[in-house]
């Protein structure tokens, strides 16, 4: 054993918990859930949903929750303490999130001048051609950087300042304060947004169509791999995070009760912004004549877009605005956070540096990358190639690669299962094994399949080859390339992770 300075704590189980939930629930959980949900069988759909939360989502965490704090440190260096090839998913991890971090914080900016537009309806009476005329002033062609976009540099700026002031503080005294004010405001925010949106003209009819039921997508082959996809992109899992998180948990921390806690917390989240969602695309519709199917998006056209029309039409529409707005921006901000924290964690356990020169170096450097890549008239493009190939060629991929070196090479589930049992106040029985060896890697593997099937037949959003070549493909790629070279680096200080369940024991609560 070497000496190594005590490694920082959760200040209580509950920040822990609000942090591993203010991580799970982000964007996705509001923009992506209600649509998704209501393409694959609306009511029926949770039938999958609740399956795939139980089989793969729940054993995932339970999965990164122990690797964690078994090793105590960060990916690149728990999982070579675990089976040292596996140090190379660790690092790719750590390159996913460094590429997540730079677009995810942009759409956070959008959501705060968005706030502010909502005072004034500044949109008017055509949202769509503000949004990537007036605010983004969005280039002619992909791939082209001709001008600065000041309106959203500066929310920008304001943004990774605070990301990177709370990741400054630590992860007692800021992840785990910010999460504990960030998650009760988050949810009292939405409660309200919902009442209000349930009570609008047309509401039942958008509920109607998100929860009828169509249980013959049922027998949809497409449907399950649809409830996996939101599972697995929901939860936070592949990216690294939870095993970061957990590298800070107290040696005697209930792992099976967390994991469940924080996922049903997650789910429960994402019906509610379901319910609120399609309530207000039931009122749209109303509006405008139409069915809720001819108004039903998701992702940047449901936020930026159909909102903004929503509250133009809508009775102090500017409230409900500013709620869904800021809503948005505490999600991200806690997702946020939660991605640049595994950055920052690896290069602290890589070279030994303090954890105030971590943050000022490595995430003051994806801060910059982040503000002038995206806070010109290119950025949107940017976003939305590197968005689609880093989830499903890099997040999905990497989950996948690591649940083979696990389970089927490495033979290391066994292990983990006892350490986890150890302090658990729900034992892992062999159904854990199976849904980690059988079950997950087979639904991420034909993931990956379909996936690649849809991307030969056509362009992703019909964007120009060569542009997704370097925007999409290349992104992804360089992830993996930056992983398997940085694990080659010989560690020339003792890696903090401890080695083995001896050393766990033996080196007692630091509190």
């Amino acid at each position: 054993m070497t000496d190594q300075p005590p490694r920082e704590q959760w200040g209580t189980r509950a920040g822990f918990l609000m942090a591993a939930i203010g991580s799970a629930i982000g964007l996705g959980n509001i923009w992506r859930f209600p649509k998704v949900a209501f393409d694959n069988g609306g009511g029926s759909f949770l039938l999958p949903y609740l399956i795939a939360l139980l089989t793969a989502g729940i054993p995932l965490l339970i999965l990164e929750y122990t690797i964690g704090r078994k090793y105590r440190a960060s990916p690149p260096a728990a999982l070579r303490a675990l089976y040292r090839p596996t140090q190379a998913i660790g690092w790719w991890q750590v390159a996913i999130c460094f590429v997540i971090a730079t677009y995810y914080a942009v759409i956070l900016a959008w959501s705060v001048r968005y706030v502010g537009f909502s005072f004034t309806r500044a949109w008017g009476d055509d949202p769509n051609g503000f949004f990537f005329n007036d605010f983004l002033k969005i280039a002619d062609e992909p791939g082209t950087i001709s001008a600065f976009v000041p309106g959203v540099a500066v929310p920008l700026i304001g943004i990774w300042i605070i990301t990177l002031i709370i990741l400054a503080l630590g992860v007692r005294r800021g992840i785990e304060r910010a999460n504990k004010i960030f998650i009760p405001l988050l949810v009292a925010f939405f409660v309200v947004l919902v009442i209000r949106a349930v009570t609008l003209e047309g509401a039942a009819d958008g509920l109607n169509a998100l929860f009828a039921p169509d249980w013959g997508a049922l027998t949809n082959g497409s449907v399950w791999v649809a409830a996996y996809g939101q599972i697995f992109f929901s939860l936070s899992i592949g990216f690294g995070i939870m095993i970061t998180y957990a590298s800070y948990l107290n040696r005697r921390s209930d792992l099976t009760g967390s994991a469940m806690v924080a996922g049903f917390a997650n789910s429960s989240f994402e019906i509610l912004a379901g319910i609120g969602v399609f309530a207000t695309l039931g009122f749209m519709a109303a509006q405008s004549g139409v069915g809720v199917n001819e108004v039903a998006s998701q992702g940047v056209g449901l936020a930026f877009i159909a909102f903004p029309q929503v509250i133009s039409e809508m009775w102090f529409g500017q409230a409900f605005g500013v709620l869904f707005f800021g809503s948005l921006v505490i999600a991200g901000l806690t997702s946020l956070i939660s991605i640049v924290q595994v950055i920052v964690a690896a290069v602290e356990d890589r070279t030994g540096i303090s954890r105030t020169q971590a943050v000022l170096t490595v995430g003051g450097a994806t801060g910059v990358v982040s503000i002038a890549l995206f806070s010109t008239n290119g950025g949107l493009y940017f976003l939305d190639a590197a968005d689609h190939f880093i989830n499903q060629y890099g997040i999905a991929l990497a989950a996948l690669v690591l649940l083979i070196m696990v389970s089927w090479i490495s033979r290391k589930l066994p292990a983990l299962q006892r350490n986890a049992d150890g302090t658990s106040s729900i034992l892992l029985g062999r159904w854990w094994k199976i849904c980690l060896g059988v079950v997950t890697p087979v639904v991420l593997g034909w993931m990956m399949i379909d996936s690649l099937v849809h991307e030969f037949q056509e362009n992703y959003g019909e964007l120009p080859t060569s542009f997704l070549l370097y925007a999409g493909w290349g992104v992804a790629l360089a992830a993996l390339v930056v992983g398997i070279v940085l694990s080659l680096i010989p560690w020339r200080r003792p890696s903090p992770a401890l080695t083995d369940d001896h050393d766990l024991l033996t080196k007692g609560d630091p509190r």
